[in-house]
């Protein structure tokens, strides 16, 4: 089980598609480990650098607490922790301002022993979609592609995952398999760090308005792959979840 949220995690992100056209995406940005139960309540001082809402995560509904949208969702797919810990690997809102391309949820019973884990999504239409995994014990997980991410894929094929609780480290993989290859693969790599008012304005002076870095390195890597000739894939009529821009 993990233990010691909150944390803060510096982490390298790297998305590395192999086919049609090889091209490598890396960028650094720091993450939050949380208890969604029991999100950290910063000094006021320092509150615009990290907010936690839970309408930036599941249906969007303004929600009493995040566990209230991750127990909501839990249930419509027959899943009952008995009121076991839950920790959130995530992106806070920063300057009002959140994007959340990848949230997960290490889910426990109340022995303390690993349930499942949920993979919540965003892409930058708006949308958002949650799988439901069984990890081994190694953390490894296969689900089947349900949702529109990158604007150059169809939706096809399967997510490989590896996704270990983090610890003093925090190392994650997600490969995407179509016809037999891995054309996409996408690591979340860091270091964890003690939640101090010291670290965290250290980080956001070196990542200032952090979330909305990797929404626009996402945007502008896009861009340069149309302009590189890559096609683009029709965006289907999907049941995600459409949300607002994610500012206030």
């Amino acid at each position: 089980m993990v233990s010691g949220a909150p944390a803060l995690y510096r982490v390298a992100i790297t998305h590395v598609r192999t086919g049609p056209r090889r091209y490598t995406l890396r960028h650094r940005t720091y993450m939050w480990l949380i208890d969604p139960d029991r999100p950290p309540e910063l000094p006021f001082p320092l509150r615009p650098l990290a907010r936690f809402d839970a309408r930036d995560h599941f249906t969007g509904e303004r929600r009493s607490s995040l566990r209230s949208g991750l127990d909501a969702f839990l249930h419509e797919h027959g899943v009952d922790l008995d009121g076991g810990p839950v920790v959130m690997l995530t992106h806070a809102r920063v300057f009002g301002y959140v994007f959340n391309p990848l949230t997960l949820y290490w889910c426990h019973g109340p022995d303390g022993a690993l349930r499942c884990v949920v993979a919540e999504v965003h892409n930058t239409y708006g949308g958002r979609h949650s799988y439901l995994l069984r990890p081994d014990a190694l953390g490894r997980a296969v689900t089947d592609k349900a949702f529109h991410v990158s604007p150059f894929f169809p939706v096809d094929g399967r997510y490989r995952m590896r996704l270990p609780a983090p610890g003093d480290r925090v190392d994650l993989t997600v490969h995407l398999e179509r016809d037999g290859g891995r054309p996409f693969t996408a690591t979340v790599r860091g270091t964890r760090k003690e939640v101090r008012a010291r670290t965290l304005l250290g980080l956001a002076v070196r990542k200032p308005w952090s979330t909305l870095a990797v929404s626009a390195a996402i945007r502008l890597h896009g861009i340069r792959l149309y302009l590189r000739g890559l096609p683009v894939q029709p965006r289907p009529d999907q049941h995600e979840n459409s949300t607002p821009e994610n500012t206030s």
